[in-house]
Parts: structure tokens; C-alpha cells; sequence
């Protein structure tokens, strides 16, 4: 990397687009944390719901994607360190991603070598630029892969399981409710035949049609 004009307005660019990862970075731990919270308080609420016939299967839904939506959620909160590089001495070829300003790359060496790294780097003014540049683009790659994917999973997982709980719902009140009716003798819950039956109507008539 050749930089022809050093100089005060790349120091502030670069100071700037390191600023807004930073808040970035912290705006998915918000929005993760938030998920859970949501997610959590969810799921203790949906179990009492379990033991009735008419939400069985919605509430053991929502229970099991709130579950997966806390998971997906942690893991995009949780540090990843990469400890691939311990252990290497500087002549060993270093992965494309390495970034001695990035502490998941320079946690796995030791203080001699980091010192060793930092001083080649502060000796040579275009590598000065080139590392900063090289961090921008690791951090963007970070946020994007181990934080904004699984943040995007969770939200994916939480709207999926509130879909399908809530068609969960209507189709099992209204197999609940003509399962009273007839054939089961108005016997609370309906038996399985006439469930079958009531879901097969529920599903190729609709709800509401006799």
C-alpha cells in the first residue's frame, strides 16, 4: 500500500470508520441482549399452556424457537478469539485476515512477538497506514460474520416461531372446538380420529366453513 499524501484527513477518515464499527459492534449487542430478554421471558409463560389441548402444539413451538432465538443470540455476543496463530514464529505465513491491531490476531502471541510485529509496523509509515486500513476491513468482516449474521439468525428464528405458533393456534382452537361438537360425544379433548379429521377440514376448507 503507497499513500502519496499522509496527512491529517486520513488520520480523521480512518479515525471515523473505526468509530462506527465500534458503535456498531455495539449496537448488536444491544439488539442481541434485547432478544433474549424477549425470548426468555417468553418461554416461561408459554409453559403453562403446555398441559392445555388447545395450545399444545403452539406453545411447545414458540418454547423451542425462543430457545433457538436465545442460543443464535449469545453466540453472536460471545467473544471469538482465533488462536490459530500461537505458536508461530514471523516467518511463518500468516492468514489473509491477520491484523496485529486486531486483538482476535494478536491474542494468541506472545508479548515478544506482538512487540516484535508492532515495532516493524510503527518503523515503516505506509505499513502504519496499510495495518490501520487492514484493521478497518477485519473488524467490518467481524461485525459482519460473527455478530450481524447470527444477530440476523435470531430475529429469523423469533419471527419464524411466532408465524408458525400462531397458525399453530387457530388450527388447534378450531380443532378443539369441532372436536366438541359431534362425534366425541362433546368429550373434552377431542379424541385423535376426529382431530385428524377437524385438521385435514381446517386445512382444505378453511376456517369457518362447516
Amino acid at each position: 500500500m503507497n499513500v502519496r499524501q499522509p496527512g491529517g484527513h486520513i488520520d480523521q477518515m480512518i479515525r471515523q470508520t473505526r468509530s462506527h464499527h465500534v458503535q456498531l459492534s455495539q449496537m448488536a449487542d444491544r439488539k442481541a441482549s434485547m432478544m433474549m430478554t424477549v425470548a426468555s421471558l417468553i418461554v416461561p409463560l408459554s409453559i403453562r399452556y403446555i398441559e392445555e389441548p388447545k395450545f399444545h402444539y403452539a406453545a411447545l413451538t414458540m418454547i423451542g424457537f425462543c430457545i433457538l432465538t436465545v442460543v443464535l443470540s449469545a453466540y453472536a455476543t460471545m467473544p471469538k478469539l482465533n488462536l490459530k496463530n500461537r505458536g508461530k514464529s514471523r516467518e511463518t505465513p500468516r492468514p489473509a485476515d491477520f491484523n496485529i491491531l486486531f486483538f482476535a490476531s494478536f491474542s494468541g502471541m506472545t508479548l515478544p512477538e506482538f512487540e516484535t510485529e508492532m515495532e516493524a509496523v510503527m518503523n515503516d509509515p505506509n505499513r502504519v497506514y496499510e495495518t490501520q486500513v487492514n484493521e478497518i476491513y477485519v473488524m467490518g468482516r467481524y461485525l459482519q460474520n460473527m455478530k450481524y449474521r447470527f444477530l440476523g439468525m435470531a430475529y429469523a428464528a423469533f419471527i419464524t416461531g411466532t408465524l408458525i405458533s400462531s397458525c399453530f393456534y387457530i388450527a388447534g382452537a378450531y380443532m378443539y372446538e369441532q372436536g366438541n361438537r359431534c362425534c366425541c360425544g362433546g368429550r373434552s379433548p377431542p379424541c385423535l380420529e376426529h382431530r385428524l379429521k377437524a385438521a385435514a377440514q381446517f386445512f382444505v376448507d378453511g376456517p369457518g366453513l362447516e
